[in-house]
Parts: C-alpha cells; sequence; structure tokens
C-alpha cells in the first residue's frame, strides 16, 4: 500500500508558478543574455581597450572565473581547499601532463590559496602565447626560416616570428629566476617567443613551462656560437647600433623611431646587467622600443629583476594595466606560471615539506642574507634578527630569568624555516628556544634545510627558495634576491631587515613591505618622459622607490 502511495505521489506533476512569476523570469533571462552578447562589442569600443579579438577572449575567460569563483565559495560538497583551483584561477594551462612535471599541478597544494587571482585577460594573453611558441619554436619550419637571416648583414624586414633570447649570466639562481621572469613579461608585450640559452649548472632545475614546445636555445649555430662574444660594448650592442645608425642620417635629430630597416641589424645585443650604461638605458624609452620592434631577434643579458621599467615605457602602460590590475602581482603571477621544480628537484621539496613542515600550525619564513660589500658581524646580525622577530612579534620572546620555569601550553605551534649559506644563525636561533622557555607557552621548532646530499648548489637554492613560498610569513634580508623569490611566490608582503651600516645593525631592524614585488636594484637615471636625468621613482604612481634599496623601483599596487 505504502510503495503505491508512493508511486501515485511521484507522478504527480510539479506545481506550476504563477504567471506573473513566469514572466518575471522570462525578462531577467532576456536581459541576461543581451548582456552576454553585448559586453564584447561594449568592451571593444570603450576607451583603453585591447583589440576586439582579445575581447572576446575576455568573455570567454570571465565565464571560467565566474565558475571557480563559485566552486571556491562554501558548501557542504565543496572538495577540500587543498584540492582545489590547480590551475591557479587560469593561470595555468591544463594542457601539460602531471607525470612530466609533478610540481606543476602540486606545488600551491603547500601554500594557503592565494587572494591574488590572475586577470582574465592576463589568461588569455598567456594562451595566446603559448599557441604562438608551439607555431615559432624550435623545430618547427617558422624557427628554420627564421634562422636564415641571421648571417645578412642587414634586417630583412619583419617576420611572421619574433625571438627574444635569454643569454646566461654569472650570478646566484635568484638573480636568474628574476631576471627570466622580466625576460618573458617582456616577450609577452612584444609579441616575441623566449627561449633560454641555459648553462650547465641551471639544467633539470625546471619544468618546460610551455605546453607542447620547448623552451631551451638548441645548441650549436650560428646563434649560440655568437652569443659568447656579446658583452656591453659589443659591436652588435643596442647602443652601439643606435648610435652607429643615427650617425648616417647625417647627424639628423629624427630620433631613433625613424631609422630605415636597411640600418639595422637582423639582430642585436640588449645589456641590461647591473653596470650598462646609456645609451643601453634608453631601452626603457617609447622610440627606442619603437626602434627595437624592427629587430627579428634580440638576444639579452641580465642579472636584474627589471619590470619596474617596463612599466614606465608609455607604449606598455595599457597591456599592462589589462594584465595586472593590481602591479604589484607582477612576479606572483609569471613566477608561478612559469617556474615549477623539476621532478628531480621536487622530489626533494616535497620530502622536506611533509616531513617537517606540514604538522605546524604557522611556518616562519627567514631568509639571511650577507654581502661581500656590507660585511657586518655575525653576533651584530643575529642582534638585528632577534630585535626584528621580537619587536613586530613575529616570534615569541624568551625568558632568560635564572630559575623561572613557564610550562607549555596547547598555544599554537610555529616552526621557522632558516635559509642561509652561514648555518650558524640557524644553530644560535635553536640553541636559544632550546634552553629557554617561551614567555607565551608556545613552542617553537627550528628547520634548517639543505644541509647533506650530494645535490648541486642551485638544486638547494631551488629547494630554499620553494620551501619558503610555502611560509605564512618572511621575514628576509633586504637585496636578497632569493628572498625576492620566495615572499613574491607565496604573494606575502615581506619583514624586510634593513642593511646594516659600518658593520652596526640597523635601527629600526626591519620594516614590512607595502608590496610584495622584488626590487628593480639598479634602474636607469634617464627620464625618458621628460627627455633628461630625474627621479624614476617620482613618475608613476605604481612605481616607487624601494625599501631595502634607496635608489631601487619596485611595483606598488
Amino acid at each position: 500500500m505504502d510503495s503505491k502511495l508512493a508511486t501515485r505521489v511521484s507522478r504527480r506533476p510539479p506545481p506550476q508558478p504563477p504567471a506573473a512569476t513566469r514572466s518575471a523570469v522570462w525578462l531577467i533571462g532576456l536581459l541576461v543574455v543581451l548582456c552576454f552578447f553585448s559586453l564584447p562589442l561594449f568592451l571593444a569600443l570603450s576607451r583603453g581597450r585591447p583589440n576586439l579579438s582579445d575581447v572576446w577572449h575576455l568573455g570567454v575567460s570571465v565565464t571560467a572565473r565566474d565558475e571557480n569563483a563559485t566552486a571556491g565559495s562554501e558548501s557542504s560538497d565543496a572538495p577540500p581547499p587543498a584540492s582545489r583551483d590547480r590551475l591557479l584561477g587560469g593561470l595555468l594551462s591544463p594542457d601539460i601532463s602531471e607525470g612530466s612535471c609533478l610540481s606543476r599541478y602540486a606545488s600551491s597544494l603547500h601554500r594557503r590559496p592565494s587572494p591574488h587571482l590572475p586577470s582574465p585577460y592576463l589568461a588569455s594573453r598567456l594562451r595566446k602565447y603559448e599557441a604562438l611558441h608551439r607555431k615559432c619554436g624550435p623545430g618547427t619550419l617558422s624557427y628554420k626560416k627564421s634562422l636564415m637571416q641571421l648571417p645578412s648583414p642587414h634586417s630583412m624586414g619583419l617576420v611572421e616570428c619574433r625571438y627574444l633570447v635569454w643569454a646566461p649570466t654569472s650570478g646566484h639562481i635568484g638573480d636568474r629566476v628574476l631576471s627570466i621572469a622580466s625576460a618573458f613579461l617582456y616577450a609577452l608585450l612584444t609579441r616575441r617567443v623566449l627561449l633560454l640559452q641555459l648553462a650547465d649548472d641551471m639544467a633539470g632545475l625546471f619544468c618546460e613551462p610551455f605546453p607542447g614546445a620547448t623552451w631551451e636555445l638548441p645548441a650549436g649555430g650560428f646563434l649560440p656560437d655568437h652569443i659568447k662574444g656579446l658583452r656591453r660594448g659589443s659591436d652588435r650592442s643596442y647602443g652601439n647600433f643606435i648610435r652607429a645608425a643615427k650617425n648616417k642620417k647625417d647627424g639628423s635629430d629624427d630620433g631613433p623611431a625613424g631609422l630605415p630597416a636597411e640600418s639595422l641589424p637582423p639582430y642585436a645585443y640588449v645589456h641590461l646587467e647591473h653596470d650598462y650604461q646609456q645609451p643601453e638605458q634608453l631601452f626603457f624609452c617609447d622610440d627606442d622600443q619603437t626602434v627595437l620592434s624592427n629587430v627579428n631577434w634580440l638576444i639579452l643579458r641580465s642579472n636584474l629583476y627589471f619590470a619596474a621599467g617596463l612599466f614606465l615605457v608609455p607604449q606598455f602602460e595599457e597591456e599592462l594595466r589589462w594584465m595586472f590590475p593590481a602591479s604589484d602581482t607582477a612576479f606572483h603571477h609569471v613566477g608561478r606560471y612559469l617556474f615549477h621544480p623539476s621532478n628531480e628537484v621536487w622530489q626533494l621539496i616535497t620530502r622536506y615539506y611533509t616531513s617537517y613542515m606540514a604538522s605546524f600550525e604557522e611556518n616562519i619564513g627567514l631568509q639571511i642574507t650577507t654581502f661581500a660589500w656590507n660585511p657586518v658581524p655575525f653576533e651584530e646580525y643575529f642582534k638585528q634578527v632577534s630585535a626584528c622577530t621580537s619587536q613586530e612579534k613575529i616570534l615569541p620572546e624568551v625568558d632568560t630569568t635564572p630559575g623561572v620555569l613557564h610550562e607549555a601550553t596547547a598555544a599554537t605551534s610555529k616552526a621557522v624555516l632558516v635559509s642561509s649559506e652561514h648555518p650558524e644563525y640557524a644553530e644560535k636561533l635553536k640553541s636559544m628556544y632550546y634552553e629557554h622557555a617561551t614567555v607565551t607557552g608556545e613552542t617553537v621548532s627550528v628547520l634548517q634545510p639543505g644541509g647533506g646530499g650530494n645535490h648541486s648548489h642551485n638544486q638547494k637554492a631551488v629547494v630554499e627558495m620553494f620551501l619558503q613560498s610555502y611560509c605564512d610569513v618572511s621575514v628576509v634580508s633586504g637585496w636578497s634576491t632569493v628572498g625576492y623569490v620566495g615572499h613574491g611566490l607565496a604573494g606575502l608582503k615581506p619583514w624586510l631587515l634593513l642593511a646594516p651600516r659600518n658593520q652596526t645593525a640597523a635601527d629600526p631592524p626591519c620594516v614590512q613591505a607595502t608590496s610584495m614585488e622584488p626590487c628593480f636594484h639598479a634602474p636607469p637615471s634617464y627620464d625618458c618622459r621628460a627627455k633628461k636625468k630625474g627621479d624614476l621613482g617620482a613618475v608613476l604612481r605604481h612605481v616607487r622607490h624601494c625599501e631595502d634599496v634607496g635608489d631601487g623601483l619596485k611595483l606598488f599596487d
């Protein structure tokens, strides 16, 4: 009887809404459809816009972003936070297999979800770049055609594919990671294909970031052989050929933008290392970028994070606004898109994180770097580090009063991940918390990665940078590019340990940065807009001086 009743109830047609309700629903649906189809046209006709094709892709990306946002809201059947957003809000393409690069989709699971979502336009531009790289990268017919023009004495006119070749530099892996990120941003802005000539000590550190293509410049051939001799002042240097081409114009002062194509070489060298001078600094001027846009191959050598300088170029401003509505997320997004540790390096990272960091409620990253050009005694700098973490309530104080005991409570357990080439900092901190109780009753563990193992210096450095990026709070030495990478990937505004003076600890010991961006240590001194030397930290609201490097520039929101 009950089953028959249940059957009859289930067959009863659902109640229909009143006619007025149906009319209202129909009207709302019509408005939604009209908005969907009119939005791309409205954006295309508005000021400060990309082209119509980009706007249409933007519309598609907006829909995907809305779905991700909905999926990320609290609901009873939603997946746990760690399993969401493997593609980082549309930043990553799903077209690379998980097995070929384990860190690509798993690295973010060790971090708190980033509050800084990439713009739909940036996601669209990255997909377009990936298509361009597949079309023009090494091994393609377009690449072979482009190589054929390199031995020519002058430019043969624009071709379908243009290239930016990043040449290896000496120095720390942190410098090189920041330089590559800047180079990729420049390639995005100028529709060039980025290729890296990797030194032997960088081999096997990172996965290929672009689906179905390599970003490594093939060994051998005309270009790799000629890159070796390119340095500041080389005949192929951008600054030198601009000067020579202007002289051929019989002294006319029309500006570099008016140079004829036959006066331009098939490839040019751009020197943006810390020792660059004028006219290389004119790279950040509008006219000079117009000239470089007519050179099919650019070879770049840089040990700087020069992204802030690109924001000073007027012809890039609009595109950068669409890519990064919040200016200080540039490295956060570009770095997380490009750099994924290889499977070998990832095994070291995830093994350490799981064994030592995962169980703590809060991980505090402490990255300590000292520089030969600014020496400071160990005890003096440790005093500065302790003053910073104590005054800013980053770490609990210890009670050194004889005979006084503090019982450990159930308060939050903290771990301090100490990264430094000088192990005595971690040892001193470890003994301090081992020998003395904290006044708050909290337990503090001191972790020090990178001890043993038959691993290269650069492998250990990449491991430490990524472990630092999994911390909840970041304290880093000013000027440290390793520290910049760690807190930039994490999306944190760090506490910056200010540089000691005269071998004495700085006072105040540290300041919290108002931007998570790395610092451009050696910006140009020439103001292209005013056509004279000037303070480039006062030209744009979102490009200002760094807290740790007085003359440096960084991006702010």
